[in-house]
């Protein structure tokens, strides 16, 4: 039986983190999905130790592990390879395998489908703990506080309490009503992906540099296309010394490689969104948060 949406999670040396994001997309942990609805397809970019094949025998539903080796430093290719692998009609990325996502996710995705043709589904961004993961170091934030952090609240029984110890993503900085920079957990029919090609794989840093910003910004300008923002979902991010959040490139850096390829700086895609889906209550907060940041004009705050 073909599913009716893939998700393809992009990997690489996550022995700490992707159990609790393959937790989280678990049809267990996922609400109003059957394990028929959805396969998740792990993509393994090349790492050291490679995933551990007791994760996928641990998993409730469907789940299938590719394996790039040799793979570049960039996680374009292997998104890419996994999106080609995908079977159902609905495909989503999650490019980080260190997000973990919140219970909604996977049935909003396939409700928001059915309401236009050419799709574009998405969700704020946001990061464990009290700041981005850009900024740890400041606070002495690093895997042993989020481990501990991650045990004061019950994720695992109500996966929403994650936006209890979570702050915005630097992708989502405006908050819930601004334009975020880029997509954390992306859904397209699978021939708008066929389209878009995936992801530009002349993005080469490691990490991808604004790969994955390009990916974003080319799907909300296609034609045609309506973008729809899951308003009480999202997914939240591990520290894990990646590329991006430990820094080891700038934004500059990024930059420059996003203008080497366009002819010109990346901005975020100013396109309105439709809005779907209720508000959990430990996102409250965060609501309120993100219509003061509407009315003063999503001023970015001072470090």
């Amino acid at each position: 039986m073909t599913p009716r949406l893939s998700v393809v999670v992009v990997t690489y040396s996550m022995t700490r983190e992707l159990p609790r994001t393959l937790a989280t997309l678990d049809p267990r942990n996922q609400s109003g999905v059957a394990p028929s609805d959805y396969e998740v397809i792990v993509v393994d970019n090349g790492s050291p130790k490679p995933v551990d094949d007791g994760l996928l025998a641990a998993f409730g539903g469907n789940i299938r592990l590719l394996r790039i080796d040799d793979a570049p430093p960039s996680p374009a290719h292997a998104a890419n390879s996994g999106i080609e692998a995908a079977e159902a009609p609905l495909v989503g990325l999650i490019v980080d395998g260190a997000r973990m996502a919140s219970p909604g996710l996977l049935v909003g995705a396939l409700e928001a489908s059915t309401l236009a043709q050419r799709p574009v589904i998405t969700a704020s961004a946001w990061h464990l703990g009290r700041v981005p993961h850009m900024r740890a170091a400041e606070i002495g934030y690093d895997q042993a506080a989020e481990d501990a952090l991650l045990e004061t609240v019950d994720w695992q029984c109500d996966g929403y309490e994650l936006f209890r110890i979570s702050t915005f993503a630097g992708s989502s900085w405006r908050g819930i009503f601004g334009p975020m920079g880029e997509s954390s957990s992306l859904f397209l029919p699978s021939s708008l992906w066929f389209e878009l090609g995936g992801l530009d794989e002349r993005f080469d840093l490691p990490g991808g540099g604004l790969v994955n910003h390009d990916l974003y910004r080319r799907a909300c300008t296609a034609e045609g296309v309506r973008l729809f923002q899951l308003l009480g979902e999202g997914t939240f991010h591990q520290f894990h010394g990646g590329a991006a959040t430990s820094r080891r490139f700038t934004h500059e850096e990024m930059q420059a490689g996003y203008q080497a390829i366009h002819g010109e700086r990346y901005r975020p895609p100013d396109v309105a969104p439709t809005y779907l889906g209720a508000v959990p209550p430990a996102l409250l907060g965060h609501l309120e948060e993100s219509v003061r940041l509407a009315k003063e004009g999503f001023r970015r705050p001072t470090p």
